[in-house]
């Protein structure tokens, strides 16, 4: 057999982006020091500083800082002028890195990091033997990360430009229908419908009760807690025909069962209800999915979405399963109405279903 002639050009290519992907791992858990001490913020209020006064702004130690700023510097999230040894952050990168309420913060995922890299060694552990790693496993920023990355949806699209596509929606919740979100997390969902739709009945059910305590505490923070009831449930076994609406986001993906889930939930709908599925924006296919989306996003599906419902013998079916197979699941489920509603965000892609 003729030995294989190897393109040298491809394979140091190659070698550079693999150095690439190292690099920005590393950088990685500097974001997330820069997001966790409020570096970002603080320098996205200062205007030009040197390292000593970012030093003085934050408490921080000097020498720690000129270091990190000088990663940043290299990886361009900041700006530096060598001739004063000053550092700046641009208005338009302090909406991604700073500003809380910012529709294009980051934050949240860049305090995902750590939590889910700090599980490797037990999903190293699962490559091997089976299995998963359980929610009760991961730290408890995760739950904190997890409420901040997801909250621009609640915060500037769910009730503002989402539910406008679903009038009929709308106007049974202003008449006072009542309103479940499965799988609430942190009640942000509950909590958003709650304040927008003041007669609507509102409630919020999670399996995992860190997430209902999370809730519960946000709700009573927004004088909202004897609005929004929050409880832990198996949402498998929800009651039946008694929602208008019913919501889950990112959910589906991560369930042990998510057949059983959506036909829990198609039973618990009123007749003419309707069901908002909220999922990755991704498509079904890998080949589609080559891109720095896809590449974040079966990343942290091996690390959580995945394993957490491979940890209790589920389906698995990871972060990235795309229209096709949310298709198959609604059927399955027996809903006969599935419409992909014309909503364009680059991380989300949302599904309605009727009965």
């Amino acid at each position: 057999m003729a030995e294989q002639q190897l393109d040298w050009k491809q394979a140091k290519d190659f070698l550079f982006q693999v150095s690439s992907d190292i690099g920005a791992a590393m950088f990685g858990a500097l974001n997330y020091i820069g997001d966790r001490l409020g570096v970002f913020k603080a320098l996205a209020d200062s205007g030009p500083v040197t390292s000593a006064e970012l030093a003085a702004k934050t408490g921080l130690n000097e020498r720690y800082l000129r270091e990190w700023l000088s990663a940043m510097t290299a990886a361009t999230y900041i700006d530096y002028d060598a001739a004063t040894a000053k550092y700046s952050m641009t208005p338009e990168h302090a909406l991604v890195l700073a500003r809380e309420e910012s529709p294009f913060f980051l934050g949240g995922f860049l305090e995902m990091i750590l939590p889910n890299v700090s599980v490797t060694p037990k999903v190293m552990e699962a490559f091997k033997k089976g299995g998963g790693v359980t929610q009760s496993e991961y730290s408890p920023e995760t739950w904190e990360a997890m409420e901040r990355s997801s909250a621009n949806i609640y915060r500037h699209s769910f009730v503002r430009k989402w539910l406008p596509t679903l009038p009929e929606v709308v106007a049974k919740l202003n008449a006072g229908g009542s309103y479940l979100d499965v799988g609430c997390g942190s009640g942000r969902a509950a909590i958003s419908v709650a304040k927008g739709f003041p007669d609507a009945k509102v409630f919020g059910f999670d399996a995992f009760k860190g997430s209902v305590d999370r809730a519960v505490a946000n709700a009573k923070a927004e004088n909202l807690a004897d609005r929004v009831k929050f409880q832990v449930v198996d949402c498998t076994r929800l009651p039946k025909s008694e929602f208008d609406f019913i919501t889950t986001f990112d959910v589906v993906h991560d369930s042990v069962d998510p057949v059983g889930l959506m036909r829990s939930i198609r039973e618990a709908l009123t007749p003419g209800g309707t069901y908002l599925m909220v999922e990755v924006n991704s498509s079904s296919n890998l080949e589609d999915n080559i891109n720095p989306m896809g590449r974040m996003m079966y990343s942290i599906s091996t690390l959580y979405c995945m394993t957490v419902s491979l940890a209790h013998g589920g389906a698995g079916i990871g972060a990235c399963m795309g229209e096709k197979k949310a298709r198959e699941l609604a059927k399955e489920a027996g809903f006969t109405c599935f419409n992909h509603l014309p909503i364009d965000d680059a991380f989300s892609i949302l599904y309605e279903l009727k009965a």
